[in-house]
């Protein structure tokens, strides 16, 4: 009784670090579609496709989108998002985003 009480004590835990693809979907065209065009091919910021993000490691991205660009328009995520929120993007990114 004991260690079954102990496993569902672990269950909300696990739960709340596996990101909400919905949402973080969502924040990809509203978010960073605002600054980085609505299919992310380029506006105020630039394109994040998979092709213009080749020469990136996934870390650097994720340095990115965690704590920004001062010199730029690029605000740091991470007051908003978890790290595995912000994982999830950047290898969402990577996959590229299909235009509708």
């Amino acid at each position: 009784m004991g260690t079954a009480l102990a496993l569902l004590l672990l269950i909300p835990t696990r739960a709340a670090a596996i990101p909400d693809a919905t949402r973080l979907e969502h924040l990809l065209t509203q978010d960073c579609g605002a600054c980085h065009g609505l299919y992310l091919t380029g506006g105020l910021g630039p394109p994040l496709t998979p092709e213009a993000l080749a020469g990136h490691s996934r870390d650097s991205l994720i340095a990115t989108v965690t704590h920004g660009r001062p010199a730029r328009a690029m605000p740091g995520w991470a007051p908003l998002l978890s790290a595995d929120d912000i994982a999830w993007l950047v290898d969402r990114l990577l996959q590229g985003i299909p235009a509708p």
